[in-house]
């Protein structure tokens, strides 16, 4: 990667700092410039210059302003090179490969508008009205920008099956799964958020009665584990 050189000016404080080890009040000295390369700089000679020890000449907004300007530089350069860092992929659970053989795979469709497709049918019992489920989810709006998720959280979701202590959709789609399964479910915007729901910072915010999407994997029931073989 090339540096990139910043020249400081010599009669700047900061270039004056550099010098007075080296017990230089007057003469000849060569200038001095700043190289920033990924996170470290350095000071390095240059052209040179006539040069007189005297600090009346160093004015105060000159200190400020290159105090600003190689602070602003160094950010940005840092900021550069994070930027260039390739993003962190979310933890799925629906996969690329899952998404192309998704396409496939037929919907359907309930009397309430719900819609969904299974991704993979479970090997055990669906959980009654009243059970808790333990499951995961990934919640995304319909462009496939994930707003919440208990993957991210590292935390499985449990709450209580028909009791209404989660949106009408989800409750609904996985009334009809079976343990280890997964699912996508199509919330039209009457089964998901009536009042929307103001997401974390950076995340989209879902506007009221608007439809959502949830990859959900229902992970086990409660008192209806499946037995290990």
């Amino acid at each position: 990667m090339a540096s990139t050189s910043l020249l400081l000016p010599l009669g700047s404080a900061f270039a004056k700092s550099l010098y007075t080890d080296h017990q230089i009040a007057r003469g000849k000295i060569r200038g001095v410039s700043v190289q920033c390369l990924s996170s470290k700089f350095g000071v390095k000679a240059s052209k040179t210059y006539e040069y007189e020890d005297n600090s009346s000449f160093v004015k105060r907004r000159d200190v400020i302003g290159l105090v600003i300007g190689v602070s602003s530089f160094l950010i940005n350069s840092f900021d550069a090179n994070a930027a260039g860092l390739p993003p962190e992929e979310k933890p799925k659970i629906c996969d690329d490969a899952c998404e192309k053989e998704l396409e496939n795979v037929p919907m359907v469709t309930t009397e309430s508008g719900l819609q969904y497709k299974d991704i993979k049918i479970g090997e055990g019992p669906s959980p009654p009205v009243g059970f808790q489920a333990s499951a995961n989810y990934v919640a995304m709006v319909p462009s496939g920008q994930i707003f919440d998720s208990s993957l991210e959280k590292g935390q499985i979701y449990i709450f209580r099956v028909g009791a209404g202590q989660v949106i009408k959709g989800l409750d609904e789609g996985i009334l009809s799964m079976k343990a280890r399964g997964k699912r996508r479910l199509y919330i039209p915007g009457s089964l998901a958020f009536p009042k929307g729901l103001t997401s974390a910072p950076g995340r989209p915010r879902v506007a009221p009665n608007s439809p959502v999407v949830f990859d959900v994997s229902l992970e086990y029931i409660p008192g209806l584990e499946i037995d290990e073989e």
